[in-house]
């Protein structure tokens, strides 16, 4: 039995859907008639629904009644099921599967930690739903990252201490919530933007094949 566990992200570390995220929320932005870039967009990584909605009125300086909030979440997230439904295995990040395969052979258990409610949809979409030895979404947690809440239902599922679990994260607020939960960060994507990892890789195609040896006792 191993002696860590690993707990990934899901968008921009396994899949990247925060492309489907975007062109949902910019066209809700465009029907509010405001301007809502790529730059916006990467404010919304890590964080919840709801919260996402919370920044993009923010920035749009635009108010709504709570009912209307709920209306325009709804019709976004219709919009962003309706792109998701459409993927499929090629649309897995280069390098994931390999390093699943990799822990597979290490005798490595990992699970999904993830804020997305449409996670289990994402990972059938894309074939690797069985893979997972748990999933914790959006679904399973009441507090978004940064809270450490997610990852720390995904120790348990793993039956491992938190300081024993390997955090894979594309998203600054998913760093911080696995330090708060005194786990080692794997900080993927843009290394000035997520610095406050660990570990920092601009994919998981650069996971050394002897990364995880120095973690195993």
């Amino acid at each position: 039995m191993s002696t860590i566990g690993v707990i990934f992200d899901l968008d921009g570390v396994i899949v990247d859907t925060a492309k489907y995220h975007y062109l949902a929320w910019k066209n809700l932005a465009d029907n509010l008639n405001f301007e809502f870039t790529e730059a916006h967009n990467e404010l919304l990584k890590g964080v919840s629904r709801v919260r996402s909605l919370e920044i993009l009125l923010n920035i749009g300086k635009v108010q709504l009644s709570e009912p209307k909030k709920q209306e325009i979440l709804l019709s976004k997230n219709e919009e962003y099921l309706s792109y998701i439904k459409k993927m499929n295995a090629d649309e897995i990040l280069p390098g994931a599967e390999k390093l699943l395969n990799s822990l597979d052979r290490l005798g490595v258990k990992y699970v999904l930690g993830s804020a997305s409610k449409n996670a289990e949809l994402i990972l059938n979409q894309v074939g690797l739903y069985h893979r997972f030895y748990g999933i914790v979404d959006g679904n399973s947690v009441s507090k978004a990252k940064p809270d450490p809440e997610v990852f720390l239902i995904g120790a348990k599922k793993l039956n491992m201490s938190p300081k024993n679990c390997i955090v894979f994260e594309d998203a600054i607020a998913g760093v911080e919530a696995a330090h708060a939960a005194h786990m080692t960060s794997v900080g993927i994507g843009d290394k000035e933007i997520l610095k406050e990892a660990n570990f920092n890789f601009n994919s998981l195609t650069e996971i050394p094949e002897d990364f995880f040896r120095k973690f195993i006792i």
